[in-house]
């Protein structure tokens, strides 16, 4: 019986052996629960408050305020939104005095051993209530240092996104900061005045700012957005013009500073050679018309103006492109370009397009994104779909966009569901969530490099670790036969030169962890031969390369050497070189990502691979080993050798899949032994684990190691619907289905 619901809640007591119906259950919830939402596009000051390299929010106000006084005070001030109550830590660095409030209450005083002690940090719990959390900081001007870091411990998987405060700002993103003040604004008590709603109202001049002065408003735009050009240099301007009925034609008037060139709908409808005044009619069509100027600047200037008028209504007003949180223009520009540069306007109206930008001399000089019409303002998208989650579930947001490993297992779910099931829908969504984070992977590398932190893909472009890249990239490539999308070829042969080159090693070529600092420094864990195999070996098919495919194969000897307990024929959880042992202690996952990882290179590897008998023994032995600590439910325990750890949902999923797939294709030599084994696994899962609408129980949250037992079994406890255990559900109900055919059609009919 399921701790987690009565039997005629389960899947199994509605759907009884229809596996397909459970898949798509349990694919259903899931899309339901997690939908397309896209990137939040926002404006954002990179004149303002930007991150280091670890995500924290770098507040050096003796940068910032070079005017300022010793012993003047400024305000940092932001915004965070959660979607649920939640508690983070997070992390101060002071460069002086600093306090920090939030919503109202102050939670940090630092301490003069923490002013004076270079690179000293605080942990600051931070209790998120639900909607929207008021962040305060105040700082003080000393000779030794003005200012602070500021921001989430593990920020590129607790993301804490920062938005503006006041009306005025709404929807920008990015912290505010004052003008130094002589006096404080807090009480001896400690209590702060109201910063209120209005930005006009308040007593503080407010930095970075949002609007041009009256000399600035005069120049033309792309002069004014990018700088007076020392060379001669071109820009694209994108708005969209919509008419609610009807297709008519419209008067387009204005004047340019240069040679200019206007497309509508992708058409060109006027060329000028030279600067002046024009006027021409165009056709547009009920609904949204795009509307795409480049022009070059001259001696007259770099610009232009544009208006459009229907006789009958007269003049019509330009909408932003896309849908901007903070914007209420209708312009987004790029520039400064090289004038000589041709692109097709499908290729300049899109928020994944970067352009290549030319310096004073008129050579190239890197890349940039869209600007808008406002100083030092650029349009900036960002994952905003879970924020201020924890690691891997995230309550009432959606994962839609995310790139992590427990999402490549959902990825990987998701694309064999939906083949098995026919289901087009399905796959377009998988595919869809997948190209989120591929389409704008240029993007995001370019970002972290011009803000100091990347606003999405965190572990993709962040990537120092097999838990940043394996999983999501072995799904990608999983998508790449689909698709046949050559982006993801180009960032699996990123992810495949850090594994196979960049990875830390040991001297006999096993991968391991350095993590220096860090509690898990120098340790090697059995879930990463899950991180890298199942990837080295979609890319050895992709590649038509064997050396992956090869370097699986030799990973998967090298660790069973460290961490297989061979007296009960279970793998430890992880080795601790700095002890020198195996923590001998059996984590239910653990064994799981190993067992179905070796089921997955086992498919792929040739049958003459000198390594193949070394590694059908050791699946052989691995699933004797599991096998014989299943439960009478037919699910496996937390930690697999104790009768008194509770039943996990996801590693008796893993045990399925893999255990099914060694019937089906002949590797266990017990076959009835193991298709019995399988066959009760998934009957647990779907009695027990999985309830009528698809929601999925006993998954335990992700874990970090120990040399004892009791750390898996009561410190970490189950999630619903953690993502650890919703693809693997899936990839199970679909092993079984195959298993329940090829026993079918060899006329082995699984026991009831």
């Amino acid at each position: 019986m399921s701790p987690y619901f009565e039997p005629r809640e389960s899947s199994r007591y509605w759907y009884g052996e229809d596996d397909n119906r459970i898949l798509e259950v349990l694919a259903g919830r899931y899309v339901g629960a997690n939908p397309a939402v896209p990137f939040a596009l926002r404006t954002f000051s990179h004149a303002g408050i930007l991150q280091t390299e670890t995500g924290l929010y770098a507040m050096n106000m003796a940068e910032k305020l070079p005017n300022a006084g010793i012993g003047e005070y400024a305000y940092v001030y932001g915004l965070v939104w959660s979607d649920d109550e939640r508690s983070i830590d997070s992390i101060v660095e002071p460069f002086g005095p600093v306090k920090l409030f939030m919503n109202e209450e102050m939670i940090y005083r630092s301490s003069v051993v923490e002013e004076l002690k270079p690179k000293a940090q605080a942990v600051i719990p931070l209790l998120f209530r639900k909607g929207w959390n008021r962040l305060l900081i105040e700082v003080r001007s000393t000779v030794a240092g003005f200012g602070c870091c500021f921001g989430a411990d593990e920020a590129k998987v607790r993301i804490m996104q920062v938005l503006a405060p006041f009306a005025e700002r709404m929807g920008h993103a990015g912290w505010v900061y004052s003008e130094p003040v002589r006096k404080s604004l807090i009480s001896e008590d400690g209590c702060i005045l109201s910063f209120g709603d209005s930005e006009a109202e308040h007593q503080l001049s407010w930095l970075p700012r949002t609007t041009w002065d009256a000399a600035e408003s005069n120049v033309p735009n792309c002069e004014r957005i990018f700088g007076a050009p020392s060379c001669r240099s071109a820009a694209y301007g994108w708005t969209a013009l919509c008419l609610p009925a009807g297709d008519t034609e419209v008067l387009l008037e204005g004047s340019t500073c240069g040679p200019t060139q206007i497309w509508l709908n992708g058409h060109r409808v006027a060329s000028f050679a030279e600067a002046g005044a024009f006027s021409i009619n165009a056709r547009v069509f009920a609904g949204r018309n795009e509307l795409l100027v480049h022009t070059i600047s001259s001696d007259s200037g770099w610009g232009f103006e544009l208006s459009a008028q229907l006789e009958e209504r007269g003049q019509l007003n330009f909408q932003a492109p896309v849908h901007i949180h903070g914007y209420e223009g209708a312009w987004l520009y790029a520039g400064p370009l090289n004038p000589d540069q041709n692109l097709l306007p499908s290729e300049v109206c899109s928020t994944s397009q970067l352009f290549k930008v030319i310096n004073g001399e008129g050579a190239l000089a890197g890349s940039t994104y869209w600007s808008v019409d406002a100083p030092h303002t650029r349009l900036r998208p960002y994952y905003e779909n879970a924020m201020l989650s924890n690691k891997w579930t995230t309550g009432s947001a959606t994962n839609y966009g995310r790139w992590d490993y427990p999402l490549g297992v959902t990825m990987y779910g998701l694309l064999r569901a939906a083949r098995e099931l026919d289901r087009k829908d399905l796959m377009d969504y998988t595919l869809s969530h997948i190209r989120a984070c591929t389409d704008l992977y240029d993007y995001s590398m370019w970002d972290k490099e011009a803000y100091g932190f990347p606003s999405l893909n965190h572990q993709l472009v962040l990537m120092h670790m097999l838990d940043n890249c394996g999983s999501f990239g072995s799904a990608m490539l999983e998508a790449y036969g689909q698709s046949e999308d050559e982006t993801f070829l180009r960032i699996a042969d990123r992810i495949a030169d850090f594994m196979l080159q960049k990875l830390e090693r040991k001297e006999d070529g096993a991968f391991y962890r350095v993590c220096d600092g860090d509690y898990s420094a120098n340790t090697m864990w059995a879930d990463d031969l899950y991180m890298s195999a199942p990837f080295l070996i979609r890319y050895a098919a992709a590649t038509g390369n064997s050396a992956p495919l090869n370097e699986a194969a030799r990973q998967f000897l090298l660790y069973k050497s460290y961490l297989f307990m061979s007296d009960e024929a279970l793998m430890s959880h992880v080795f601790d070189f700095k002890y020198g042992k195996a923590t001998l202690v059996p984590w239910g996952r653990g064994n799981g990502w190993c067992l179905f990882s070796l089921s997955e290179l086992l498919e792929k590897l040739p049958l003459d691979h000198d390594d193949r008998p070394a590694l059908e023994t050791f699946f052989e032995e691995m699933c004797a080993g599991v096998a014989d600590v299943q439960s009478e439910s037919g699910l496996w325990r937390q930690v697999l050798n104790r009768s008194d750890a509770y039943e996990e949902a996801s590693c008796t999923a893993m045990f399925a899949y893999a255990m099914a797939r060694g019937v089906r294709f002949g590797w266990l030599k017990q076959r009835d032994y193991y298709r019995d084994t399988a066959l009760r696994a998934w009957q647990g899962l779907t009695g027990c684990a999985i309830d009528k609408q698809g929601n999925v129980y006993g998954v335990c949250s992700g874990s970090r190691y120990s040399y004892s037992p009791d750390y898996y079994m009561y410190d970490l406890r189950t999630v619903l619907n953690d993502n650890h255990g919703i693809g693997i559900m899936m990839l199970a109900g679909v092993e079984i289905g195959r298993l329940k055919a090829y026993l079918n059609n060899n006329r082995q009919m699984p026991i009831a």
